[in-house]
């Protein structure tokens, strides 16, 4: 792991996991007629795959650096999807979705051949009952045995994802500015807010920030 990586407020070095798969799909968020993925992995689809690793309700995973270790290739595929979609609240009613009646195709760009390198610090809530560094090994040992909640996924579910340790891969060479990425999703009691980040690819790495910005305050800038 490199060590220009940013530690932690304790000192600590990030955790490190290996992600890859045929298939991936990070939808872009201003397309909505058709599914065009960003060319990279973005922090909201590296911390779904973390906390499929291992979550827990005493911290958050904040995502540091992304690399890329296989060539950006794209494939195009028609995937059926429904616009029928039911609320929390009505899904507990029973509600069912119909999918027949509602039914439409939509084109999309998707990555293929994807191999990824995850870099993550541990951030303890108020809740925590042991320091960061218990979840960290915990963590690093359940990547070891291969061992997760769930199956993780590459940006939508039908892209299931393999991890493990990380190796001695490079990263990709290339480096270019990717555009407005969304940076982290903020739940609150009333509504969902989103914020944004200016994402760009050093040398294969994908820095992310602390924390992202507002739109109007992604635009000032």
């Amino acid at each position: 792991m490199s060590d220009d990586l940013p530690r932690s407020s304790e000192g600590a070095p990030p955790v490190s996991v290996q992600v890859w798969g045929p298939g991936a799909l990070f939808t872009r968020p201003e397309l909505k007629a058709e599914r065009v993925s960003y060319p990279v992995m973005t922090p909201t689809a590296a911390v779904g795959v973390l906390e499929s690793i291992y979550w827990k309700p005493e911290f958050t995973w904040v995502p540091v650096a992304i690399d890329v270790l296989a060539p950006i290739k794209q494939f195009t595929q028609r995937r059926n999807e429904t616009t029928d979609i039911a609320s929390v609240s009505s899904a507990l009613a029973g509600r069912t979705v119909d999918t027949v009646e509602h039914r439409t195709q939509r084109h999309a760009v998707c990555l293929k051949d994807v191999v990824y390198r995850i870099h993550a610090h541990v951030e303890l809530r108020e809740r925590a009952t042991k320091k960061s560094a218990a979840y960290r090994d915990q963590f690093r040992r359940r990547v070891d045995r291969g061992q997760c909640f769930h199956q993780p996924y590459l940006g939508t579910r039908e892209f299931s994802a393999y991890f493990g340790p990380v190796d001695e891969r490079e990263r990709i060479s290339m480096s270019a500015k990717l555009g407005v990425m969304l940076h982290s999703v903020h739940h609150h009691k009333s509504k969902i807010q989103f914020s944004w980040f200016k994402a760009r690819l050093d040398e294969g790495r994908m820095w992310i920030p602390r924390d992202g910005m507002r739109a109007g305050d992604l635009v000032e800038a």
